[in-house]
């Protein structure tokens, strides 16, 4: 099955981003990922509404967003006005997960949960069943160019161990500092989803389409 390639649009060219997303699109790239703070979840801010919405207008592709922002449950519907396909929101970031999520599925939008570094995979445990990914932070959020913290490495192979794996029905991704290297190592252990940022895609001398080919 081909891994699914997201581009992290916070590390785009802001200075001509529709025609980063037709230079990603000729690369054939699975879709965006669009990263929303607001400096209280994370001490810094993200991206905005309307980078969002160029960028969902100038693709058919999955565009998910990644609300690292307080209280998440009040924006589902903004979010879901704009067109997008998939909301991961940070259990630790709202009073009651389980109703949020059950908020973006009512919306037909796939629900994920994004699982911080010291988050473990016990207190996630009961929103499993509500969920279609986990998208597992192995760097600290916020901020782009950090270092791949390995220790997470025991996390994800948790996540994905067949006899815990099999009791739900999600899908992995990982987020941060994903080199081809972890990309390698981390898509024969099992994870189906990678957002690529400054360690694989962005601020190279090769093209995106070479990229891209290289890393399918």
């Amino acid at each position: 099955m081909d891994k699914i390639l997201l581009p992290s649009m916070m590390c785009a060219n802001f200075a001509d981003l529709a025609n980063e997303v037709k230079k990603l699109e000729d690369a054939n790239v699975s879709g965006y990922h669009i990263d929303i703070m607001d400096g209280q979840f994370v001490p810094n801010f993200g991206m905005g509404l309307q980078d969002l919405e160029v960028i969902r207008k100038n693709t058919k592709k999955l565009v998910d967003v990644h609300l690292m922002i307080d209280n998440p449950e009040k924006h589902i519907d903004l979010f879901a006005k704009m067109g997008v396909d998939i909301i991961y929101i940070h259990p630790e970031s709202d009073i009651h997960p389980a109703k949020t999520l059950q908020t973006i599925k009512q919306k037909n939008i796939k629900a994920g949960i994004a699982i911080n570094p010291g988050t473990s995979v016990e207190t996630i445990k009961p929103l499993l069943h509500i969920i279609d990914y986990i998208m597992v932070m192995t760097v600290n959020p916020g901020f782009a160019g950090q270092k791949y913290l390995d220790y997470v490495d025991y996390k994800i192979e948790e996540l994905l161990e067949d006899s815990f794996k099999s009791q739900f029905n999600y899908a992995v991704f990982v987020d941060g500092a994903i080199s081809p290297e972890r990309i390698d190592k981390l898509s024969t252990m099992g994870v189906e989803g990678f957002v690529l940022g400054t360690s694989s895609l962005f601020n190279k001398k090769k093209d995106y389409k070479t990229i891209i080919n290289g890393l399918r």
